[in-house]
């Protein structure tokens, strides 16, 4: 049965066109078919058809080429001597793979100030959507310096040869599956002492549209020997790094958390969310000594802390899977922290963290407006 018209086989449409069907065309085109006709007996769609006469034909009129419609009849018995399609299925094959191998020249090739500087926000540890926002808001009057994110994806690795040095595709951000839990299901511990579970915690944190509202967490090292404390705010994306050399009980926790929160101002001072890991054992200690509320999410849970949990694996950028943490003095924690907050973020409409809050800090009755989502 042929195949409906309206409705020709996707899966074929999607793949390219065979020496085979090649082949049907070209008797298709010597009996005098309409472009309708071929497509049917194939399963494509007519313009498919047209395509391929139109790319591998020698179409001519009183020896002169001309374009092919698919409206008309191509055959003898439509053209007559007056106009020829001279089809060859061999000869269209041999020109589809060679246009298929041929390299295309990349934006980035030609272009060495845009490479230059596609270059050194990779360095940074820019995403390639990153960059191609960012050229715009820094670069707004020069159309030059344009690119997409799949032009810079296929600079380093389709092609190889696009403009950017090879070595650059390591500083991408390798795709990661959520960190597991701790412990197993049922082995969680007994709860923390005096906890208040997220559930109560005020709507306000929710939408996003008030600052001072942070989550936290642990990324640890090998064998959980070794740990960095992790803290971002909801509504800026702004990062703190938590320096922990010794060990990351709940002492060494507390002191590194006050140390570092009990400078922020007090618009910044809200809430803490944090998961049920022993390390927050002292949170009322914590919560007195730098006025925060602390709230806790439910066990093996962490889409609870959108947020943070995306931070982390921006931070293992920085702190491999496996590495010893606690090798990494604290000025390091700082630059890397400092490397965050000035990278651009879809979610803050391309503009940086730092950025967010310093807007925020300078004019803390009208915050700026931001994305609501983790």
């Amino acid at each position: 049965m042929k195949p409906c018209l309206c409705e020709p086989d996707s899966s074929k449409n999607k793949a390219r066109l065979t020496l085979a069907e090649r082949e049907e065309i070209a008797i298709g085109i010597a009996r005098g078919e309409s472009a309708r006709s071929i497509a049917a007996r194939l399963g494509r769609a007519p313009s498919t058809i047209t395509r391929e006469i139109a790319r591998n034909a020698k179409t001519h009129r009183h020896g002169r080429r001309v374009a092919y419609r698919h409206k008309h009849r191509i055959g003898a018995r439509r053209c007559g001597p007056e106009q020829r399609v001279n089809y060859r299925a061999v000869s269209a094959q041999q020109r589809a793979e060679y246009r298929s191998r041929r390299g295309k020249v990349s934006k980035l090739a030609d272009n060495t100030r845009l490479a230059a500087q596609v270059g050194d926000w990779l360095t940074e540890k820019y995403s390639p959507e990153q960059i191609s926002h960012r050229l715009r808001a820094e670069f707004p009057d020069d159309p030059e310096m344009r690119v997409s994110h799949e032009t810079i994806y296929r600079s380093l690795f389709v092609q190889g040869r696009g403009g950017l040095r090879r070595e650059l595709h390591q500083q991408l951000r390798s795709g990661r599956a959520l960190r597991r839990p701790r412990r197993s299901v049922g082995q969680r511990g007994s709860p923390i002492a005096g906890m208040v579970n997220i559930s109560d915690r005020p709507g306000e944190v929710e939408d996003r549209a008030v600052p001072g509202h942070w989550e936290g967490d642990l990324i640890t090292g090998a064998h959980n020997g070794s740990a960095i404390g992790t803290l971002v705010e909801r509504m800026t994306r702004f990062v703190i790094l938590l320096h922990l050399p010794v060990d990351h009980s709940a002492l060494a926790v507390q002191e590194a958390m006050i140390a570092k929160m009990s400078r922020l101002p007090a618009i910044l001072r809200k809430t803490l969310t944090w998961d049920q890991g022993r390390e927050m054992t002292n949170h009322a200690q914590i919560a007195a000594a730098t006025d925060l509320d602390i709230y806790f999410c439910d066990p093996h849970s962490p889409w609870q802390r959108g947020t943070n949990e995306n931070t982390n694996g921006l931070l293992r950028q920085y702190f491999p899977k496996g590495t010893d943490l606690s090798v990494f003095p604290a000025d390091y924690l700082d630059y890397v922290a400092a490397q965050l907050n000035n990278r651009p973020r879809k979610t803050l409409g391309w503009k940086k963290p730092a950025e967010a809050l310093d807007e925020l800090l300078s004019n803390p009755t009208n915050p700026p407006g931001v994305a609501m989502t983790a």
